[in-house]
């Protein structure tokens, strides 16, 4: 399910006005603003439609009968009309410069409810559109001083609000996963990994779970299954590469999609599917997939974040000087584990088929070396986007 911010979004009850792209690298500095337009979705909802020269840092608050979007860094574009819907929610909407934030005001006609994550969606720049910061809401009540924000450099953890990892050990029990020359089985490995992460996770002020603590064999959808009853904010599953040359090696990060991006993502889905078909007498059996009616915006928003979080997390290994094998940053393969509402990620450590590899893989100081690179990608993922 690779459902790239590259993708056309299709609104309802307003028409994307094509506007001719400038050069980005005149706005590397500050950003602008370059469409304002509102729209009327399925479910009384209503949409406002920001849309920016770059990649748009912002925050939302919610005064009586007002939506309030600072975008930090922004310049205001007095010659935008914006394109109002008339049976949304939004009666107006106005520009006002402070400093270097600029505030996009919607005038409501009732107050709204605080705009929950999954409604909330950033487009990268598709044919004549920029970035596009899109927002669905209803009406309802919101604390008057309520504000979220988005991360651009590391997420602010606080008491009042930790955010929940699940980390996923792959294999276990009856299946070993791939088994190194040296007798080292992926199992073992991860698990080892898993239980590190949490420890580092949970002193940085997150809140993680493990999918298995032990040697034991887990259905797919069970792990999947897990992240959804933890509330999850991000899910990453831990596995150890294999492959017929044994000269490969090198970490890989994989997000879901219905499309493999290549044959060998094709495969190793296969081969990580094929866990399932272990039998499982004497397990609970789940649902083959977690069946939860997602809207297309929030089908779009998972596949977002997760792409989201798996590019940083693949820089985040490259600047902890680990070998990623050769290759795209990010691969996608229709991974049964991935199949869920929270956004996630499977992360190939390493291959075990390789010799080298494999040795470096056992050690404690390698172990660590990965485990810190994940706990700097968790850090600097934005969860509120």
């Amino acid at each position: 399910m690779k459902i790239s911010r590259r993708g056309l979004l299709k609104f309802t009850g307003f028409s994307i006005v094509a506007m001719t792209a400038l050069p980005r690298m005149a706005f590397a500095a500050r950003n602008s603003l370059r469409g304002l337009r509102t729209g009327v979705q399925p479910g009384n909802k209503s949409r406002l439609v920001i849309e920016t020269a770059n990649r748009p840092s912002y925050s939302l608050s919610y005064p009586e009968n007002q939506l309030v979007v600072t975008l930090s860094n922004t310049g205001a574009n007095n010659s935008i009309q914006p394109k109002l819907a008339a049976d949304a929610l939004v009666k107006s909407v106005v520009q006002t410069q402070v400093g270097d934030k600029l505030q996009i005001i919607a005038n409501l006609k009732k107050p709204i409810a605080e705009i929950q994550k999954s409604s909330i969606l950033l487009l990268e720049p598709n044919g004549d559109n920029d970035y596009r910061l899109v927002l669905d809401f209803v009406a309802g009540t919101t604390p008057k001083s309520y504000t979220t924000t988005s991360a651009t450099q590391t997420t602010a953890i606080t008491a009042a609000r930790k955010y929940i990892i699940v980390i996923d050990a792959g294999h276990g029990g009856k299946d070993p996963g791939c088994i190194g020359r040296g007798g080292t089985r992926e199992k073992d490995i991860v698990l080892s990994v898993a239980r590190k992460l949490k420890n580092k996770l949970d002193s940085n002020g997150f809140k993680t779970y493990l999918t298995r603590d032990s040697d034991k064999y887990l259905r797919l959808a069970e792990r999947a299954n897990i992240a959804e009853k933890r509330k999850a904010d991000l899910f990453i599953s831990l596995h150890a590469n294999a492959n017929p040359s044994r000269k490969m090696k090198g970490f890989s990060i994989y997000t879901l999609s219905e499309k493999a991006s290549d044959e060998e993502a094709r495969k190793l889905a296969e081969a990580e599917n094929a866990a399932d078909k272990i039998g499982v007498e004497g397990f609970t059996e789940f649902e083959e997939n977690i069946r939860i009616a997602l809207s297309s915006l929030q089908q779009h928003a998972v596949a977002e974040m997760s792409e989201e979080y798996a590019n940083g997390c693949a820089k985040s290994f490259k600047r902890a000087s680990i070998e990623q094998q050769p290759g795209p940053d990010v691969r996608h393969a229709p991974f049964a584990v991935l199949r869920s509402t929270v956004p996630g990620a499977l992360l190939e450590i390493g291959h075990l088929s390789n010799t080298a590899e494999e040795k470096l893989l056992k050690t404690d100081k390698h172990q660590n070396k990965i485990v810190d690179a994940i706990v700097r990608s968790v850090k600097n993922y934005n969860f509120e986007v």
